[in-house]
């Protein structure tokens, strides 16, 4: 006997992509359900390759629902499942732990929810399969959850459901932390994980252990392909398994490397031909770039004072090249200066003693105490999106006067020297 199942998780259904900032010409209706027509995609999949059944590995939701809609939309799709007459088996991650999943909306027949209490097991006769799982009672899981599972079933092909940071991941909770050997030691031949974001095959064979990764990225920290397992069972082994992408908006990192620019043009030429080649790699999907300026370059300074002004050019190349299929996430300016300050400050010149004094407030903790001092009404007052990202402004932390000091050395360096590099008498 032979059949085909699929491997999902953390769907994130209706989660906000974050860090998109409006502007005018952003696509913004376009994208805004891309976790929706993910999902969509997924029960596509599932009917056109006729599955045996569905497995999600946690985190179907962001947390509770804002209304009604997200669980309806979740119980629609399902029907056209169960018209197909494939069943859904499914726990609840770190994200949908506390979450009313029906919200009082009764689940259709042909979707299996596991306890969050202690491991259980579903067999399908049918197929001779046996499902162990178990789903998060909280939102902070810190025990391994594996070591609980049952042993094998004899005679049935063992898949295990495990929403986990298995041995620790960068960027994740370590929630439900268990090892390979902890796996391994049940004896399954299949084991369905969710919680990592980034697709990984932790074991390749007997038995398989992977993360298939979320269906759509919501943040520039989730760039490249997203999407499922598709599972081939044969004979009651697993046969094979590969990754069936179902994104509809993918996020990219384009680096550009500005070192050799001697205008901003030439940034904006790199910049065009690169987005050129993300488009060419996207299959006709939304692009959501953040662009990287990077190098030790001429037009440092220009292009950090022209900051507004060098962003505001790439996102009006991108609509041109990408015919309003592409938002421009962010442009981070992260290139370095040519110029020698320490050979600058040598000099006997007006520059030379304004760096000086910079270069004094640096290295006096006190004084930049007393600026923060200064600073502490201004941060009473600031815009709750400006006190939040990776950007935020936060005058109660130090470190945030040490970055603008160089912004500072930088404005200088622009405004007093000539494009030569020269300073100005």
């Amino acid at each position: 006997m032979e059949f085909t199942f699929i491997h999902a998780a953390d769907i994130h259904l209706d989660s906000p992509l974050r860090g998109l900032e409006k502007y005018e010409g952003a696509p913004v209706e376009k994208i805004r359900n891309a976790t929706r027509e993910a999902f969509q995609n997924l029960v596509d999949l599932a009917i056109e390759k006729k599955v045996a059944f569905l497995l999600i590995a946690g985190d179907l939701y962001d947390g509770d629902w804002k209304d009604y809609n997200t669980g309806l939309f979740f119980i629609s799709q399902m029907i056209r499942l169960h018209k197909e007459k494939i069943n859904v088996y499914l726990i609840r991650g770190n994200h949908d732990a506390q979450s009313l999943i029906t919200r009082e909306l009764k689940l259709p027949a042909n979707v299996f929810e596991f306890s969050v209490d202690h491991p259980k097991t579903i067999t399908i006769e049918s197929l001779q399969v046996a499902l162990h799982g178990q789903g998060f009672a909280s939102r902070a899981v810190t025990e391994n959850l594996a070591t609980s599972y049952p042993q094998k079933k004899e005679g049935y092909l063992n898949i295990g459901l495990l929403h986990t940071s298995a041995t620790g991941h960068e960027g994740h909770e370590n929630y439900a932390p268990c090892s390979v050997d902890d796996l391994k030691a049940k004896g399954y031949d299949y084991w369905a994980l969710g919680h990592i974001h980034l697709r990984e095959v932790l074991h390749k064979s007997n038995p398989v252990i992977l993360f298939p990764g979320n269906i759509q990225g919501r943040h520039v920290r989730e760039i490249g392909n997203k999407g499922c397992t598709i599972v081939t069972v044969k004979e009651g082994q697993i046969e094979q398994y590969e990754h069936h992408t179902l994104d509809v908006l993918r996020w990219e990192v384009c680096q550009v490397d500005a070192s050799a620019c001697e205008t901003e043009q030439d940034v904006l030429d790199i910049a065009s031909e690169k987005l050129e080649q993300l488009m060419n790699q996207s299959d006709g999907r939304f692009l959501a770039i953040r662009f990287r300026i990077t190098g030790a370059s001429e037009i440092h300074q220009k292009l950090i004072v022209e900051k507004e002004h060098v962003m505001n050019n790439i996102r009006s190349m991108a609509l041109e090249v990408g015919t309003g299929d592409v938002w421009i996430e962010k442009v981070k300016i992260e290139t370095s200066r040519k110029i020698d300050i320490n050979e600058l400050k040598e000099n006997s010149t007006p520059i030379a003693s304004i760096l000086e004094f910079i270069e004094q407030i640096r290295n006096e903790p006190e004084t930049v105490e007393l600026l923060l001092a200064e600073f502490k009404d201004l941060q009473t007052v600031l815009p709750h999106e400006l006190k939040t990202g990776e950007d935020a402004f936060d005058f109660t932390n130090p470190a945030i006067i040490e970055d603008r000091i160089k912004e500072v050395e930088d404005l200088i360096l622009h405004y007093l020297t000539t494009k030569a590099g020269e300073v100005i008498a």
